[in-house]
């Protein structure tokens, strides 16, 4: 088999990364348009995310964190997004880098992209995008009265909102989309 020398494994990742950036940058601008949402898993280990010693130990591998009611100072650059969420009444503030994301998925369109992360898995070299399963292990969280409306992202230098049972983030450990995702892989469009 011949060897690729260009890597269009590292390109094709990083080229699916900016359709993360692109989506987060928009939402900065505009807000969560519709019934829009983003359940995001990354890598805690992964080099330049910041995140506190306290959701470090809680999370020593992985978190999926969903931006949909309540987070607030959303900003978005080209290699990083950091937001303010709530973990059990405290604020928290998060910095990830877009290579240390394993998963983002927008389940009111059932849209869902996996990355291996370089250095995290059994084969490193391996980087190329995957399909996502589909077990129904992550649910939305429900929407409630003193949830802030989507779309609602506050911009720099606003305090978080207090924080009550609705303004929990939701976390959760497996990446796996709700139930009947359909991911479509790169050999869909890749010529046979």
């Amino acid at each position: 088999m011949p060897t690729d020398l260009i890597r269009y494994d590292l390109l094709a990742q990083d080229a699916l990364r900016g359709v993360v950036r692109r989506v987060l940058t928009d939402a900065v601008r505009e807000g969560l348009p519709g019934d829009h949402h983003f359940y995001i898993t990354f890598d805690t280990r992964a080099p330049g995310v910041r995140l506190s010693n306290r959701m470090r130990e809680k999370y020593p591998q992985e978190m999926t964190v969903v931006l949909q009611h309540q987070f607030w100072d959303l900003s978005v650059t080209e290699h990083t997004f950091e937001v303010g969420l709530s973990f059990g009444g405290i604020p928290e503030r998060l910095l990830v880098p877009f290579e240390s994301i394993k998963g983002f998925f927008d389940p009111s369109v059932q849209f869902g992209l996996q990355f291996e992360v370089a250095g995290s898995g059994p084969d490193a070299a391996a980087v190329a995008p995957k399909e996502l399963s589909a077990p129904a292990t992550v649910e939305p969280p429900a929407p409630s009265a003193a949830a802030k409306p989507r779309g609602a992202a506050r911009g720099a230098g606003s305090e978080p909102e207090e924080a009550g049972p609705a303004a929990e983030a939701e976390v959760k450990t497996d990446a796996a989309p709700p139930g009947g995702a359909e991911v479509v892989s790169l050999d869909k469009f890749r010529k046979k």
